[in-house]
C-alpha cells in the first residue's frame, strides 16, 4: 500500500480527520488539506498539553498532559472547562478520560476527576455530575477509556499495583442508575483477563470487544483468560471469547478498529486480523514510539494516529511530518 508524507512544521500530539482534513486539538486547531499545506491554528495554548480524545458522536474534544493532571475540555474552538485528575501515581500512568454519545442522546466526558480509582461519568455541556454517590472503588489505576460506539459499554485498560496490566468494562446504563457498579468487577470477568497482561483494546462495535496481552504472563490456572501475546475478541451479550488468536509481535498501548480488523502499533503500524491474529501487512518504515504498556516511570509518548472514517487512510504523525497510508 502506497505511504506519502504530509510536511509539518513540528510533529502533532494529536490527530483527527474532520472530512477530508487532518486536525490536531492540541496544537490549538492546526490543519492539513488534500493539498498537504498547513494551516495555522487560530490560537496557541499557554499550557504544555501534549495528547488529546476526540468524541466521535459530537463537537467535543480535550487536550491534556498525557502524564500530568491537567486537560481541558473544548467544543470546537471554544473552552468549555477545564479538566483534573489526582496528583497520586499522575506521572506514572496515562490520563483517564473519553468522550462519547450515552444510549439517551447525552453527550459525555468519562474520568476520575478526584480518586485515580473512582470513574465519574460528566454531561459535556453542562459539567453535571451524572455518577454522584456512595462509592466503594477497588484499588485498580484506570486507564485508557473507550466508550462503545452506542455508548452502553465503557471499556477501562488499566492496572493493579504489581504493576500488572488488566481491563475492565462497565454498563453505563446501570451507572447511570447506581453509581456503584463502577466500582465492581463490571461485565467483563476478572478470570477472563489475568492469564495474560492485558495492554490494548478497542470496541469493533457496540458489543464485540478487542483486547491484546503483551509477554507478561499471569495466572497459568486460568483456561478461561487471553493468554500472552494474543489478541481476543469478547462478545459483551454472550459472556465469551469470540476468538483467542497468538500474534508475532507485542501489540503497544494503541489498536484502531477497521471493520473485523485492527491497526496495532508498537515500533511500526501493523494491521492484524482479529478472528486469526494474523499480520495482514505491515508499515515497518513508518516508525513509531515503542510503548508496551499505558504505566511506568519512564515517560514514552503514545503513538499518535487516526484511521479515516471510511478505512482507507490512515495518518501517522512522525518527527518531521505526518505519513499517510492508502490502504485496501
Amino acid at each position: 500500500m502506497a505511504v506519502g508524507t504530509i510536511p509539518v512544521k513540528s510533529s502533532p500530539k494529536s490527530l483527527v480527520w474532520q472530512g477530508d482534513e487532518l486536525v490536531s486539538p492540541v496544537g490549538g486547531g492546526r490543519r492539513w488539506g488534500r493539498d498537504g499545506v498547513e494551516r495555522a491554528a487560530p490560537f496557541a495554548w499557554s499550557f504544555p498539553f501534549d495528547a488529546g480524545a476526540v468524541s466521535s458522536s459530537g463537537p467535543y474534544s480535550a487536550v491534556y498532559q498525557e502524564r500530568g493532571t491537567k486537560g481541558v475540555l473544548l467544543e470546537g474552538e471554544r473552552v468549555v472547562r477545564e479538566l483534573n485528575r489526582s496528583y497520586y501515581q499522575a506521572s506514572a500512568f496515562d490520563y483517564p478520560v473519553a468522550l462519547g454519545r450515552l444510549g439517551d442522546g447525552r453527550e459525555v466526558v468519562v474520568h476520575c476527576p478526584d480518586e485515580y480509582n473512582v470513574l465519574q461519568i460528566e454531561d459535556a455541556a453542562s459539567g453535571e455530575r451524572l455518577t454522584d454517590g456512595g462509592r466503594e472503588p477497588q484499588d485498580v489505576f484506570h486507564s485508557r477509556l473507550a466508550l462503545s460506539s452506542d455508548g452502553r459499554y465503557l471499556l477501562s485498560v488499566g492496572w493493579y499495583w504489581h504493576p500488572f496490566g488488566t481491563a475492565l468494562v462497565y454498563d453505563t446504563a446501570l451507572a447511570l442508575a447506581d453509581p456503584g457498579t463502577l466500582d465492581g468487577e463490571g461485565v467483563l470477568p476478572t478470570e477472563a483477563v489475568t492469564s495474560g497482561e492485558v495492554t490494548a483494546g478497542c470496541w469493533l462495535d457496540a458489543d464485540r470487544l478487542v483486547l491484546a496481552t503483551g509477554a507478561e504472563e499471569g495466572s497459568d490456572e486460568e483456561q478461561a483468560g487471553l493468554p500472552p501475546q494474543h489478541l481476543g475478541v469478547w462478545s459483551v451479550s454472550e459472556g465469551r471469547w469470540l476468538h483467542r488468536s497468538p500474534v508475532d509481535a507485542e501489540p503497544g498501548v494503541l489498536l484502531l478498529p477497521r471493520g473485523d480488523q485492527v491497526i496495532s502499533f508498537l515500533g511500526h503500524p501493523r494491521l492484524l486480523d482479529t478472528a486469526t491474529g494474523r499480520t495482514l501487512t505491515a508499515w515497518p518504515e513508518v516508525e513509531v514510539s515503542v510503548k508496551s504498556t499505558c504505566f511506568g516511570r519512564r515517560r514514552i509518548s503514545t503513538p499518535v494516529a487516526a484511521l479515516h472514517p471510511d478505512g482507507t487512510r490512515l495518518a501517522v504523525a512522525q518527527a518531521d511530518g505526518i505519513a499517510l497510508i492508502t490502504l485496501p
